[in-house]
């Protein structure tokens, strides 16, 4: 049974009941309905209950290689029937569990077991090898900890304790990663989901065509606009890719593109969503939860570093269209006028979800709430180009996003073995300590170490696995050293996204490459190079917290235009095109007086010196564009 196909055998009528349950256990508990019904009921116990279930699933849906199957074996049918039985008395029994955690009866030993080896099981058959490997070193260190030499060395722990303690306590498989999953994340996907069964997904890549379809190069121009709207509410790059990638991507090659750049710019584009507002990818109220500050700074601060990767990717691809001669493709036949005629009640949902989240500040699965019901009603009110929202459709979104929601919940639960594993032998404060004094007083060569380790762990990893993966092995070192935390969180999750499109193993980018039909590891480098710009942005709002909204007005401006100047210089210098063909004394001129211009305080350049530079990229351009216009050559611009 697909993600949106009507259940037929008794197995998909099961899946199919389990992950709508999930889906309105989420909304009941978000409406508090337990606490007006009398009941008072444990966070915990609401998260083992979401947890049972999606491991019942797992085991249901999906065999051994991790692909779906129309029928679960006898072993997997029975491994389904013990988690969901070992976890609805964990729901049940909680308090007593609680009480007695003390005393380590054999329950929580039995609870911890089925919930350790399940989630481990789940994700090497879900989530791949990576991250199963790197929970499962974690998860070995912990036996072995106290006989590890060195600074690393840990507490002494024997195998029942580890389960017992990351497969029941709350501060690791029932911490903040598994709450925020089941609580906030689970909603946005249901609004997602409404969004897209609605025709939202068709409305975002028309309205995308229709802005940008007419310019030059604008087949490139759809994939990174449609793909921004698109990611920005996506949980996934990679699926982000696989949704978007199979229209845009022969859009392209037809216009033009080669085979490797067209891979590249949709998966450049698709990885973007996931570090833009509102949803990032569900790493935003992970963020939030950690730093314990509100979503909407959060936001806040992801905003001006999520333009300025997107103007370097826009402006990259225009000057590609240029430099190659690539037309506006033939296929745009709307407007944005009659786009947003027909999909107006689309921008409903997301005034509501904007007012809620940062008008009358709620809780971000408050607001979500409330943004998927507008969707609803928009939904069952308006269709747009044939598609309607059916009380059938809406009944199939809560199956499907129970399912969608499975594999989130079990790279969030393997999440937390890791913070307990951290927590309990004290290895978390032994690796910030190492990291530091290895590099000593050198904030950029610690930056540039954890950017490498960054990439290398989320390599194959889900968004929200990287970030709390992350954010408890990397970010406390960054923090150590004196960068502020909200950049220092932020500076993980660029370079952990960064991993979906940096080779040996660029998910996103092989997703493109093939659908494109190029060379994976050719797409890889070509993306690279059109995402140049997210690998430099996080140097820059570490060392110019401005860019984070952390200063004054003013310095925000003057970095954000910094920034933008100097951007806009190295990606003419890449693309070697600025109104006419460049050689290569201007490239480098480019590069170099663009990179000079990034406000980046660690060169010891003050300033003054970047406005300076940022004033001669300027003076550089104009100066192109006058020689352009005064000798007749393309004068066609942006």
């Amino acid at each position: 049974m697909g993600n949106s196909a009507a259940p037929k055998t008794r197995i998909d009528w099961l899946v199919a009941i389990l992950a709508a349950t999930m889906v309105m256990a989420c909304i009941l508990w978000n409406l508090e309905a337990h606490t007006r019904l009398g009941f008072a009921l444990l966070r915990q116990q609401y998260m083992a209950l979401i947890l049972g279930l999606a491991l019942t699933i797992v085991f249901l849906r999906f065999g051994p290689d991790g692909k779906e199957v129309d029928k679960p074996s006898l072993v997997d049918l029975a491994i389904a029937f013990i988690c969901l039985g070992t976890l609805l008395y964990a729901a049940i029994d909680f308090v007593w569990l609680l009480e007695e955690q003390f005393y380590r009866p054999w329950q929580i030993t039995l609870v911890g077991s089925v919930v350790v080896l399940a989630v481990m099981e789940g994700i090497r058959r879900r989530a791949g090898f990576m991250l199963f490997g790197i929970v499962a070193v974690f998860l070995v260190y912990a036996l072995f900890a106290d006989k590890v030499p060195g600074r690393l060395v840990g507490r002494e722990l024997s195998a029942q304790r580890l389960v017992e303690y990351v497969g029941f306590d709350s501060s690791a498989v029932f911490s903040s990663p598994l709450a925020v999953g089941t609580i906030t994340v689970l909603l946005f996907v249901f609004f997602g989901q409404l969004l897209f069964a609605a025709g939202g997904g068709a409305f975002f890549t028309d309205l995308a065509m229709a802005a940008t379809g007419r310019t030059r190069g604008g087949s490139a121009k759809i994939a990174v606009f449609g793909s921004a709207l698109f990611g920005s509410i996506s949980g996934s790059a990679v699926s982000n890719v696989a949704t978007t990638g199979v229209i845009t991507i022969p859009l392209m090659q037809r216009g033009g593109y080669s085979k490797e750049d067209a891979g590249a710019i949709e998966s450049v584009a698709s990885t973007g969503g996931q570090l833009t507002p509102p949803i990032m990818g569900a790493a935003a109220f992970l963020m939030a939860e950690f730093l314990d500050i509100p979503y909407a700074t959060v936001a806040a601060a992801a905003l001006v570093p999520a333009v300025l990767y997107y103007i370097a990717v826009f402006l990259q691809v225009d000057l590609i269209a240029a430099r190659d001669g690539i037309a506006a493709p033939d296929e745009v036949a709307t407007t944005v006028r009659e786009v947003l005629a027909e999909g107006w009640h689309f921008l409903i949902p997301f005034a509501v979800l904007l007012y809620g989240l940062f008008w009358i500040r709620l809780d971000p699965e408050d607001s979500a709430l409330m943004a998927a019901i507008a969707i609803a009603l928009a939904g069952l009110v308006r269709g747009y180009k044939g598609t309607r929202l059916s009380l059938r459709a809406l009944g199939l979104v809560f199956v499907s996003t129970g399912i969608a929601m499975v594999d989130l919940i079990l790279v969030v639960a393997a999440a937390g073995f890791v913070i307990g594993v951290l927590n309990v032998t004290g290895l978390g404060f032994a690796l910030t300590l190492l990291l530091v004094d290895a590099v000593g007083s050198s904030i950029v060569l610690l930056l540039l170490i954890s950017a490498v380790v960054c990439i290398i762990l989320g390599m194959g990893m889900p968004t929200s696995g990287v970030y709390v993966l992350l954010a408890s092995l990397v970010a406390p070192s960054l923090v150590e050293a004196g960068v502020t935390p909200i950049a220092a969180h932020l500076f993980i999750l660029y370079f952990g996204m960064m991993s979906m499109i940096t080779p040996p193993v660029a998910l996103a980018a092989f997703a493109a490459a093939a659908i494109s039909g190029a060379g994976a590891i050719r797409t890889g480098l070509h993306a690279m190079r059109v995402g140049w710009a997210a690998f430099i942005l996080p140097f820059a709002f570490v060392a110019t917290p401005a860019l984070l909204f952390e200063g004054t007005m003013t310095e925000t401006v003057v970095a954000a235009a910094l920034t933008a100047v100097g951007v806009a210089g190295v990606t003419v210098g890449i693309a070697g095109y600025w109104g006419r063909r460049l050689n290569m004394a201007l490239r480098l001129a480019f590069v170099a007086l663009g990179a000079l211009a990034l406000p980046l305080g660690f060169i010891g350049v003050s300033t003054a010196l970047h406005i300076g530079f940022g004033i001669a990229v300027v003076a550089l351009g104009t100066a192109l564009i006058l020689t352009a216009a005064n000798t007749g050559e393309n004068r066609n611009f942006i």
